[in-house]
C-alpha cells in the first residue's frame, strides 16, 4: 500500500488550559519561539511528505486561517471544516473526513509537537490490519498524562485517565493513522471524542482493532502556560535574547528577562519584565514593572495582566482576562 500522505489537523479547540492566551488567538496559532505552532506542524508534516491537509475549525478560526491560509507557502493544500459546535476528536475528523476523500489518513493534534518519524507509524498502520494505530511513547509522567495500555501483541487495551495511576502504560503524543470507516457510523454534527469514546466502544466490540506504535519519538507539549513557556524555551533561547515576533519595538532602556513577545509588541522605556507572555498588540507603558504575568492588550490601548499562576481557568461571564492581576511600577 502507498504510503499515507493526507492528515486532518484538530485545531478547533477552546484551550481552557491555556486561558487566557486563547482568548486572543486559537491555540495552535499562539507562537513558539516566534513561530504559529500550527505553521511549525505542518512544516513537520510537509517534511515527512504529507501534504494534503484539512483543518477544522472552531474558536478564533480567524487567527488560524490568517496564519495558514492555502497552505501554498507551506508546500502544502489546506481545506478547512468549520464547526459551529465543537465536534471532539472523533466528531471532528468525522465531518472532515470527505473534504479530504482519501480512505486512511493522519489524524494530528494540533497543540502538541513532535519529531515523530510518519513512515514508521504508517508501515505499522498498514502491516498490522488495525482500524486505528496510535503513535506512542512510554510514559514517564503516568499521573499527569493518562496513559495507554498495550498488550504484548501491540494492541491496544484500555485507556487509564489523567491523574490515577498508569504506571507501566504509554503516551499517546497527538499522532495517529486512521482508516476512515472508524468515523462513518458517527451521527453527524454530534460530538464525541476518540481515546475514551469511540475507541473504547471499538476495543470492547473489536478486540485487537486499535492498534499501538512504540516509538522513541520526542514531543513537547503546549497544554498549560508552564508547558507553553518550556516548549517555547527548547526552540528558542531564553538566555540571549526574548522569543520575538513581528513587528515588535523594544525600547533600549527596558529590561527584559525570560519573557515571550508575539506579534505587535511596544515596549516603553525603563520597563522591567521578567517571566511574562506579552500577547499582540500590547503596548506596555514607560516605567512599567511586571513579573510571572500574562500580558492582554485591553480595548482602549490599555494592558490587562493575569498572574501566570493563576491562567488556565476561565473568566466567570462578563469578567476580563486579568482584570485584577497587574503589578505596575511602584506597587507592591
Amino acid at each position: 500500500m502507498p504510503a499515507l500522505r493526507h492528515a486532518i489537523v484538530l485545531t478547533a479547540g477552546r484551550g481552557t488550559r491555556l486561558w487566557p492566551l486563547t482568548s486572543v488567538r486559537a491555540k495552535p496559532a499562539i507562537p513558539v519561539a516566534g513561530e504559529p505552532m500550527v505553521r511549525r506542524i505542518i512544516k513537520w508534516l510537509v517534511a515527512e511528505g504529507v501534504t494534503d491537509l484539512v483543518l477544522n475549525l472552531h474558536h478564533l478560526p480567524d487567527t488560524l486561517t490568517a496564519v495558514v491560509g492555502d497552505g501554498g507557502d507551506l508546500s502544502a493544500s489546506v481545506r478547512y471544516s468549520w464547526e459551529p459546535v465543537v465536534l471532539g476528536s472523533a466528531g471532528g475528523p468525522r465531518q472532515a473526513a470527505p473534504i479530504l476523500g482519501a480512505d486512511d489518513f493522519l489524524v494530528v493534534n494540533g497543540d502538541t509537537l513532535t519529531d515523530l518519524k510518519i513512515d514508521g507509524l504508517t508501515d505499522a498502520h498498514q502491516a498490522s490490519g488495525a482500524l486505528v494505530t496510535l503513535a506512542l511513547v512510554p510514559n514517564v509522567e503516568p499521573r499527569r498524562y493518562g496513559g495507554v495500555q498495550v498488550d504484548r501483541k501491540g494492541s491496544v487495551t484500555g485507556f487509564v485517565s489523567r491523574g490515577t495511576s498508569a504506571e507501566g502504560s504509554y503516551h499517546f503524543i497527538g499522532v495517529q493513522a486512521v482508516s476512515a470507516g472508524v468515523f462513518r457510523s458517527l451521527a453527524p454534527d454530534v460530538p464525541v471524542d476518540s481515546i475514551g469514546g469511540l475507541y473504547r466502544d471499538l476495543i470492547a466490540a473489536q478486540p485487537g482493532s486499535i492498534g499501538g506504535f512504540v516509538c522513541e519519538a520526542r514531543f513537547w507539549d503546549v497544554g498549560t502556560p508552564s508547558d507553553y513557556v518550556a516548549t517555547s524555551e527548547a526552540f528558542g533561547d531564553f538566555r540571549t535574547a526574548e522569543t520575538i515576533g513581528r513587528r515588535v519595538r523594544i525600547d533600549p532602556s527596558a529590561r527584559l528577562a525570560r519573557t515571550i513577545l508575539w506579534d505587535d509588541v511596544e515596549i516603553g522605556p525603563a520597563c522591567e519584565i521578567d517571566r511574562c507572555i506579552i500577547t499582540d498588540g500590547v503596548r506596555v507603558p514607560a516605567g512599567s514593572v511586571y513579573e510571572d504575568a500574562i500580558l492582554i492588550a485591553e480595548v482602549g490601548g490599555g494592558v490587562l495582566a493575569s498572574p501566570m499562576a493563576t491562567a488556565g481557568a476561565q473568566p466567570s461571564s462578563g469578567q476580563q482576562p486579568g482584570s485584577a492581576g497587574q503589578r505596575h511600577a511602584g506597587s507592591n
